[in-house]
């Protein structure tokens, strides 16, 4: 029986070491991708991808680039969350051609609504990504600044802050996966430490593409976890205002 989202969430633990004897499917770890994909993104741009790896030959390479930790090593497959930022015109592309399809098939059509969303795409976006040298970055600062001393404004528009931006979206992704994962029994673990430049080489990344993290997964072992699970008390880290 599935868990529910309290449950799931209390039962993911990050699992260091992986039961050999207990295979993953592959279809049911595919199914949990699918729902990561189901994650909030900015702009709805969805800026990501996802390797799923189950060659024994490239998780043994991929296991190497993790420097042979546990949690890559003993994974029965590994799931790899891409941030593509520079894959931006494609999807902003992808966005206008199904908001004009929603906007055609409405029998009322709201024309404030729809020129407002479609300038969105065509205009605002370009605006954002659009880079050459970092000359555009710097200039788009710039603008925020001084627009910024009359009027709220919105500031982080350079290239660094719309990487941090591809990078928590594609972050809120795999956080849906794991947690999918966990409801349904299975276990993970999120790792950040791999050699980014070899990871790339394996999986044929181009150069713009960034590696978000690498999740082992598979079914605990008696010892896969390390210990009690302990966080800074509540009280320390909420805030009511």
């Amino acid at each position: 029986m599935e868990k529910t989202v309290s449950e799931a969430i209390a039962y993911r633990r990050s699992v260091r070491r992986y039961d050999p004897n207990q295979q993953l499917n592959t279809t049911d770890v595919q199914n949990c991708i699918r729902e990561a994909t189901l994650a909030p993104t900015s702009s709805n741009l969805q800026l990501w991808e996802f390797y799923h790896i189950t060659s024994p030959d490239t998780l043994k390479a991929l296991s190497k680039a993790c420097f042979g930790q546990s949690a890559a090593s003993s994974a029965l497959q590994l799931v790899i969350p891409i941030v593509r930022k520079d894959l931006w015109k494609k999807r902003a592309a992808a966005n206008l051609d199904f908001l004009s399809g929603q906007f055609d098939a409405q029998e009322t059509r709201n024309a404030k609504q729809e020129q407002r969303t479609l300038k969105y795409y065509n205009k605002l976006v370009p605006t954002l990504y659009r880079e050459f040298f970092g000359i555009f970055s710097f200039a788009r600062k710039i603008v925020a600044f001084f627009i910024g001393l009359s009027r709220p404004m919105y500031r982080e528009v350079s290239r660094s802050d719309l990487r941090v931006i591809g990078h928590k979206s594609t972050a809120l992704a795999a956080e849906n996966f794991m947690i999918s994962m966990a409801a349904k029994g299975m276990d993970t673990c999120p790792m950040e430490g791999f050699d980014s430049k070899r990871v790339k080489k394996i999986l044929g990344l181009p150069k713009s593409a960034e590696i978000s993290m690498i999740i082992g997964c598979g079914y605990r072992d008696n010892n896969g976890i390390y210990g009690p699970r302990f966080r800074v008390p509540f009280e320390e880290v909420y805030r009511a205002i």
